[in-house]
């Protein structure tokens, strides 16, 4: 039996901003795109990963104490949330986390300063961040295991994220999570030399959604037979040393939070989301902008409907 191959090309905003902009000017817009975008979210829904968080603590507790576990809103925004990963990848970490668009900030600023000193920033070697990468893995079966144990509340005070929490809601009485300010101090000092610092290594939610399975529809390709003979860029640029695959590959990182910093650096606009089998090809190449806006405005939506 024959298929016919089937391309689906639709170019509408590239056209419209090529026409009107160099891509100089059209990589400018999408990074103020994202920066808009993780601005928003880290300010009216900081809590969307404690959110999810506190589900699987809710779980493991409950499970630990012989009890039945009931679909509550912490396990609600839990499974939306994997459910959407599933779907757009981890976009969530790439635009929508509190915690990531923090680590964000903190890097731009400590390279910027470096800039401004004429100072070489301080970064982590390659076999330190692949060693390190497994922590986030541990840090979630502790955490699994003392929820487990039903002795997790017994270690409040010592959590950074709770510590966020009350930071970004205005309250500084923080006296009984010196503990945990401690180690925030300390994530923030590894933000600094190391760009998603904390959502590489440290993450137990990163944990849980580079396990998950993902679509590949709408994760990132490359046409390595237009690039630039031994151009890296794209892998230098990206914050978790990704190289990525080739056009009409189905392969996807677990370690892609789909930030799209990538598609930024490219000198040939190589980049894009693309993916083919042996029967028909789909490529939404042109169409980023327009999908990112899409994946924040469902996202925006899952938000209010949960109650975020």
């Amino acid at each position: 039996m024959h298929y016919k191959r089937q391309e689906i090309n639709v170019n509408i905003l590239e056209k419209y901003l090529t026409d009107r902009f160099t891509i100089k000017q059209v990589k400018k817009i999408h990074i103020w795109l994202r920066t808009g975008i993780q601005l928003f979210f880290f300010l009216l829904f900081p809590s969307a990963y404690t959110a999810a968080f506190a589900g699987i603590k809710y779980i493991f507790t409950q499970i630990g104490a012989g009890e039945m576990v009931s679909v509550s809103s912490f396990v609600t925004v839990l499974i939306v949330l994997c459910g959407y990963t599933i779907i757009f990848g981890r976009f969530f970490c790439g635009f929508a986390c509190a915690f990531g668009t923090l680590g964000d900030a903190v890097h731009a600023g400590y390279v910027w300063c470096c800039k401004k000193l004429k100072k070489k920033p301080v970064v982590l070697s390659q076999m330190i961040s692949t060693r390190l990468s497994v922590c986030k893995y541990l840090i979630l079966l502790m955490i699994v295991l003392m929820c487990y144990a039903g002795i997790y509340s017994k270690a409040q005070g010592t959590s950074p994220w709770d510590v966020f929490s009350m930071i970004h809601a205005g309250n500084l009485k923080l006296a009984n999570y010196i503990p945990g300010l401690i180690i925030l101090l300390l994530i923030l000092v590894g933000m600094c030399v190391q760009e998603r610092f904390f959502c590489r290594f440290l993450c137990p939610m990163g944990a849980i959604f580079s396990l998950l399975p993902v679509l590949p529809i709408f994760s990132l390709r490359r046409d390595r037979g237009s690039c630039i003979p031994k151009c890296s860029g794209c892998t230098r640029k990206c914050p978790s040393d990704i190289q990525l695959p080739d056009n009409g590959s189905w392969e996807i990182s677990a370690d892609c939070f789909q930030c799209q910093k990538c598609m930024d650096v490219c000198p040939k606009s190589n980049v894009h989301c693309a993916v083919n089998d042996h029967f028909r090809k789909i490529t939404l190449r042109g169409n980023e902008i327009i999908l990112t806006v899409l994946r924040a405005l469902l996202l925006l939506g899952i938000f209010i409907l949960l109650g975020i």
